[in-house]
């Protein structure tokens, strides 16, 4: 069966801005080590994979994304990106398109949108998917045949893998991100419900709308401030579902 490689570029591109010394420059003297580390990965990803089918997802809004129009305070706890370094995101991707990838990028949705929807599209022609980062979000398009491999640290999750480290399908991961919150992506949550209550209480109910549809006996559930944790979720239910709005992709 047809494997389609689908890189979530700009983590590998961070990840060589922060490793590789800005000694390394190009032939103006500016800094380059982001633009050769990650075409470093590229060439030794298709040297061992040889992949039929590849593509990078590049993530190119900030200020006009869709889900800061939603909520605009949504990764506002991020610092700006350096001048240096977004004009080695504009050469990392002539790279790539230079060795035949291809490229796609959004002025208003993110790199894990652009994944999700190629994960959709390739399923649909027959094909399973790799999808290359480091970013638990993208667990969420993982299906049966699929992989989230985090290559720097050589670990791949297949379905089952997902499956079990977060006690539920990744189809239900979004529900469980907009019940605890995810603080990288400056999030809000339900105040003392972390992702295992928000696991535990998603493993019973299943979804967010059939959880709220059950309050009462979710209240009743055996562990400790169960009836508490049912408290908060109706206090809290315009924050979930606009939490909702932001954890899918």
């Amino acid at each position: 069966m047809t494997n389609a490689y689908l890189i979530d570029a700009s983590i590998y591109i961070f990840r060589a801005w922060h490793t590789l010394p800005d000694t390394i420059r190009d032939n103006h003297g500016n800094a380059a080590n982001a633009t050769f580390g990650f075409s470093e990965f590229l060439l030794k990803l298709l040297s061992e994979q040889s992949p039929s089918h590849i593509a990078c997802a590049f993530d190119e809004c900030r200020e006009g994304a869709v889900r800061k129009r939603i909520y605009p305070p949504y990764k506002a706890n991020r610092p700006a990106t350096p001048a240096d370094l977004k004009r080695q995101f504009t050469a990392s991707r002539a790279c790539a398109e230079a060795l035949g990838i291809a490229c796609f990028g959004s002025l208003h949705y993110e790199a894990d949108d652009i994944i999700g929807t190629l994960a959709k599209h390739a399923r649909n022609q027959g094909a399973n998917c790799t999808i290359i980062s480091a970013d638990k979000d993208l667990a969420q398009f993982i299906r049966p045949g699929d992989c989230l491999w985090n290559y720097a640290k050589k670990h791949k999750q297949s379905y089952r893998d997902v499956c079990k480290h977060y006690r539920l399908n990744p189809e239900q991961i979004p529900d469980m991100l907009a019940l605890s919150g995810d603080k990288v992506d400056n999030i809000p949550g339900v105040p003392g419900v972390g992702m295992h209550t928000a696991a535990r209480l998603l493993y019973k109910w299943g979804t967010l709308e059939n959880l709220y549809a059950h309050l009462p006996e979710a209240a009743m559930m055996e562990f400790r401030g169960a009836k508490r944790v049912a408290d908060l979720l109706g206090d809290y239910r315009d924050r979930v579902f606009l939490a909702r709005k932001l954890t899918g992709l």
